[in-house]
C-alpha cells in the first residue's frame, strides 16, 4: 500500500455500529471503507478467497467521482478521462457528440473509463485488510430490528448491527429480504479489454448503433480499450464454437474503431463473453430489520448507460448519510428504510431509461440526428444531475471542506 489515500477510522456523533458487508467487490469495499471512515466497526466476508477484480472498465461518471472523493480514493492518473462521447449508425450516419467536458463543467466532477482492477486498487489502497473474511461462503442470514448474524458454509457464525447485502446479481442477502429475482431483457453483451496502441483519440469515446445490435469502444487509459457488441440473447442461447467469426460477421464496416478492435480479437478475448442483461424489479422498502441491499444486489441494471458502478456508490452515500444522521438510541431499523426510500425513486429512473433497447433501425435512428448536440449534452446532464442526490452530495463536501484533516493512518 503507498498510503496516497489512507482510510483511518474517528469516532462521530453516531453510536459505532458493527456492520457486516457480504461482497468484498466494488460495492461491498466501498461501502465498508466508508463506514470505517465514520467510526464504525466494519467486517467484510466473501466468499473468494481475495479480492481482485477481473473484467474490463468501468465508466465513472460525475457523480460516481464525486461519491469517490468523499470516501477519500484518490483516483489522479486512474484510467482515461473523456472529452467526448460520438454516437453513430451502423452505415456510418452522425447521431450525436455529447460535449463530456461541458458536463464536467456544470457537475464539478471528471468522466473517466478505468480497468475494473484499477479501480479495486485504488478503493483498498490504505483500506485495513484485517477487515476483509476471505474464503466465507454466507449461507445462513438472521435478523432482527435490532441485530444480526451471519452463518458460513463451515459452520462458524458472526454477529453484528446490521447485514448490508453487496454481493451482487446472485445475492443471498438478496434471498433473505425476499426481493424478487432479476429478468433477463433479451440482450448480452460480449466485451472485454484489449491493447491497442494505434487508436487515434484516447479522449473521444464511440458508441455504434445498429439494427440487430450496437458496439462500443471507449479508451480506457495507456493502450488499453474497452469494448462491447450488445446482441440479442434468450435462455436457449447456444455458444458459437468461433464467437469471433459470428461478431465479424456482424459488426464488421460499421466504423475505423471497430473494424481495428475485431482485427485484434480472437476467441481468448471472448473465453468470458456473453453476459446476460439483467434487470431488478426496483423494490419497494425492505420489511423491518437489521439487513438492507446495495449495488448490483439491490437493483442490477444493463450496462446501456454504464451506470453501475456510478449507482453503488450513490448508495453508499446515502447509506453513510443514513446512518450517521442515526443518533445514539435512534432506530436502525427505521435508518435503514429511509436510506431503501430516499435511492429508490433514482435508482428506478436510471434503471428504466437503462433498460430501453438501443438498437434500431436507420429510419427510427434519423430524428436523433435532428436533435442539436447541446440539446443532446444538456439532457443527459439533467438526468444524472437529478438522479444523483445532488443536495445531499453538496452538503457533505462542504462538511468535508471543514472537517478537522484527519491524521494518515498506519495500518
Amino acid at each position: 500500500m503507498t498510503g496516497r489515500s489512507e482510510v483511518s477510522e474517528r469516532p462521530t456523533a453516531t453510536s459505532p455500529i458493527r456492520a457486516l458487508v457480504i461482497g468484498a467487490g466494488v460495492s461491498g469495499i466501498s461501502v465498508a471503507r466508508g463506514l470505517l471512515r465514520d467510526g464504525h466497526d466494519v467486517t467484510v466476508v466473501d466468499q473468494r478467497g481475495d479480492t481482485r477484480a477481473g473484467g474490463g472498465a468501468v465508466t465513472i461518471w460525475s457523480h460516481g467521482e464525486t461519491v469517490l472523493r468523499q470516501l477519500g480514493v484518490d483516483m489522479d492518473g486512474a484510467g482515461q478521462l473523456v472529452s467526448s462521447v460520438r454516437v453513430t449508425t451502423s452505415r456510418g450516419r452522425r447521431l450525436a457528440a455529447l460535449d463530456v467536458n461541458a458536463m464536467v463543467n456544470r457537475l464539478g466532477a471528471p468522466v473517466r473509463m478505468v480497468p475494473r482492477s484499477v479501480l479495486m486498487e485504488r478503493l483498498l489502497d490504505g483500506f485495513p485488510t484485517d477487515r476483509i473474511r476471505g474464503s466465507s461462503r454466507a449461507v445462513k442470514i438472521l435478523t432482527t430490528p435490532t441485530d444480526a448474524r451471519v452463518g458460513f458454509e463451515d459452520g462458524s457464525s458472526i454477529d453484528g448491527d446490521v447485514v448490508i447485502g453487496a454481493d451482487g446479481l446472485h445475492s443471498i442477502v438478496r434471498d433473505v429480504v425476499g426481493a424478487p429475482a432479476a429478468e433477463p431483457t433479451g440482450w448480452c453483451s460480449w466485451q472485454g479489454l484489449v491493447s491497442l496502441p494505434g487508436l487515434a483519440d484516447k479522449h473521444v469515446a464511440m458508441v455504434v448503433i445498429g439494427e440487430r445490435g450496437n458496439t462500443g469502444v471507449w479508451p480506457a487509459g495507456g493502450s488499453d480499450v474497452q469494448w462491447w457488441f450488445d446482441l440479442p440473447w434468450s435462455r436457449d442461447f447456444v455458444r458459437p464454437c468461433h464467437p469471433i467469426d459470428a461478431l465479424r460477421s456482424n459488426f464488421s464496416g460499421w466504423s475505423e474503431a471497430v473494424d481495428l478492435v475485431l482485427a485484434n480479437l480472437t476467441d481468448e478475448h471472448l473465453a468470458g463473453s456473453p453476459y446476460p442483461h439483467f434487470r431488478h424489479p426496483i423494490p419497494r422498502a425492505s420489511a423491518p430489520g437489521a439487513v438492507t441491499l446495495l449495488g448490483d444486489a439491490a437493483h442490477t441494471m444493463p450496462p446501456t448507460l454504464a451506470q453501475g458502478t456510478n449507482q453503488a456508490l450513490l448508495d453508499t452515500m446515502v447509506l453513510r448519510k443514513a446512518l450517521a444522521d442515526l443518533r445514539r438510541g435512534g432506530d436502525l431499523s427505521r435508518a435503514l428504510r429511509r436510506y431503501e426510500r430516499t435511492r429508490r425513486r433514482q435508482v428506478a429512473a436510471v434503471s428504466r431509461v437503462a433498460s430501453l433497447q438501443v438498437a434500431h433501425g436507420e429510419s427510427a435512428l434519423r430524428p436523433a440526428a435532428l436533435i442539436p448536440d447541446r440539446a443532446h449534452t444538456w439532457m443527459l446532464t439533467t438526468f444524472l444531475r437529478w438522479t444523483s442526490h445532488r443536495r445531499m452530495s453538496a452538503r457533505i463536501d462542504r462538511g468535508l471542506r471543514t472537517a478537522t484533516p484527519i491524521e494518515p493512518s498506519r495500518r
